[in-house]
């Protein structure tokens, strides 16, 4: 019987190691105590699947190495320590577990925000530490009756959202990717408009970390929230801006704090550990017995399944063998995923249906094609948990409908992609081709007939056909010292013009709402691509 090699490169639970020890196709090496170099040139080469956690960096010498490798198991969320590109050159697949330490991330979430409102960690400090009653000094807050927003309502924040509804607290969740009813079925507000979440009493945020939500709160966010609010991010760093928080924070705005979580780990120098009104742990949202046993298990079972060929359950990349596939496609699919994201950036609001319509010989793999705008479309709320192989059944669970379209006629270009994006908000649709200077070109948008580049930021900005348009943007973006990198423009029949703006420096909120104020504006959307 032929068996297949697994090598545990970190330590996971035990229980994790007694699966991989007990099944009979397993060849089972514990590495995670040997040095990483003869890790990565003795021990790797014979290796079908790999488990790795945080220690272990899949890079250029561990994947010269792998000759032999299957798959790659990161027993944990987290793969910023995995070349996954390269992973995927070599046909690896790389699998995390992304929902083993929710339970955990939750629970944490609540001590900080009860830590938050009654001061625990001082008032222990005070007694414990320093031997001083003084009940007066350590006067909270209930959250009963307190406002709670939330930032994204996916698997950690809804449970979130529950618990704190146990606690008689009022509900506000934010989360344009969601239905309404996910929220509102739970006797809990939905709102589009950020600000019901500034006008919360206390915020917590779980959402993926993108250029969406990165310093999602800053110092104007923090300027509009009421004075005395409490926030609490244990999902990801820099989701808050640290410098406001620590402006908000020092100043009394923001009367106290609970991160779990910080740009830059560790933290031991970080200046908001300074301040009296936080409190702070070491990312510890995955750090329970029970999770670490999830971990472990869920990464065993990963790992047995990818080295049997069973399934890649959670694997974040699809492996191309490029030697299989007409050098023409991999472009083409790596351009899809940018038009669904830049498409769902344009929308920011519930996907209701993709179609994906290849004409010409790209029409041949349309199938994958629409994986790829699939990912795309909805990593924007999915984030980590989204990949080429769960794509399908993401958007069957969250009631997204795709549709693919094949035409061997591709008419004016050789070959072109079209793609459909429909969600609550309306419809946007774009076509795209690359010409033979190997650039990605967006040639149609919502009708309009264009010729830009799908790359960095973009300003697109729909307005009346009348004198004077391109001067007043012009203004408004040198104003807000926002440099014009290229500017497209085209026309309609209905006396209609579409302008696509590409910009050297990311746009803010103010220089977007300066554009929509222009009295010839129809609307106005930014993406970053």
């Amino acid at each position: 019987m032929n068996k297949y090699t697994v090598v545990v490169c970190d330590h996971i639970h035990e229980a994790g190691l007694k699966m991989l020890q007990d099944d009979e196709n397993i060849n089972f090496i514990m590495a995670a105590d040997e040095p990483k170099d003869k890790l990565k040139t003795e021990i790797l080469p014979n290796a079908d699947v790999a488990i790795t956690r945080s220690s272990t960096d899949v890079d250029d010498l561990f994947l010269a190495n792998a000759t032999n490798l299957k798959a790659v198991v990161r027993a944990g969320v987290g793969v910023d320590n995995v070349d996954i590109p390269g992973c995927s050159k070599q046909g690896i697949i790389v699998m995390n577990v992304p929902t083993a330490n929710t339970i955990a991330a939750v629970e944490l979430t609540m001590a900080h925000m009860l830590s938050c409102m009654r001061m625990f960690p001082y008032s222990h400090d005070h007694l414990k530490n320093q031997r001083i009653w003084k009940r007066e000094k350590w006067y909270g807050y209930e959250l009963k009756g307190k406002k709670l927003g939330v930032i994204g309502f996916g698997n950690i924040g809804s449970r979130v959202a529950k618990r704190a509804q146990a606690f008689e607290m009022d509900i506000v969740a934010f989360d344009p990717y969601i239905n309404p009813t996910k929220v509102t079925d739970l006797d809990m507000t939905y709102t589009k408009d950020f600000q019901d979440i500034l006008d919360c009493d206390v915020i917590t945020i779980h959402t993926p970390k993108n250029k969406e939500t990165i310093g999602i709160i800053g110092e104007e966010e923090i300027a509009k929230m009421k004075d005395g609010v409490v926030l609490v991010n244990c999902a990801r760093g820099d989701l808050y801006n640290e410098d406001a928080l620590y402006d908000g924070l020092k100043s009394g705005k923001i009367r106290f704090a609970g991160i779990d979580v910080f740009g830059k780990e560790p933290a031991i120098n970080n200046k908001l550990l300074d301040l009296e009104n936080i409190v702070v742990s070491p990312h510890l949202g995955a750090n329970t017995y029970e999770s670490q046993y999830n971990i472990g298990t869920q990464a065993a079972n990963n790992a047995i399944e990818a080295a049997k060929g069973i399934a890649y359950p959670h694997a974040m990349n699809l492996p191309i063998d490029e030697s299989t596939i007409p050098k023409f496609v991999k472009p083409f699919l790596e351009m899809g995923q940018k038009i669904g994201f830049l498409e769902s950036q344009m929308s920011k609001s519930q996907i209701i249906s993709i179609k994906v319509t290849g004409h010409g010989e790209i029409a041949e793999y349309v199938d994958s094609l629409s994986t790829f705008v699939a990912v795309g479309a909805m990593s924007q709320n999915s984030g980590d948990t989204i990949n080429y192989v769960n794509a399908e059944f993401v958007a069957k669970e969250k009631g997204i409908k795709i549709e693919t379209e094949a035409s061997v006629d591709s008419s004016v270009y050789k070959n072109l992609i079209t793609i459909k994006l429909t969600t609550s908000e309306g419809t946007t649709t774009i076509s795209a081709t690359i010409f033979d200077d190997n650039v990605q070109r967006l040639v149609n948008i919502d009708g309009f007939d264009i010729d830009v580049a799908l790359r960095g930021d973009m300003i697109m900005f729909k307005n009346s056909d009348v004198p004077g348009v391109i001067g007043s943007i012009g203004s408004v973006l040198a104003n807000n010292d926002v440099n014009i990198a290229d500017f497209s423009l085209a026309r309609n029949d209905q006396n209609e013009a579409l302008a696509v703006i590409l910009v050297d420096n990311a746009v803010s909120e103010k220089s977007l709402s300066e554009l929509a104020m222009l009295d010839a504006c129809l609307s106005v959307n930014y993406a970053r691509v």
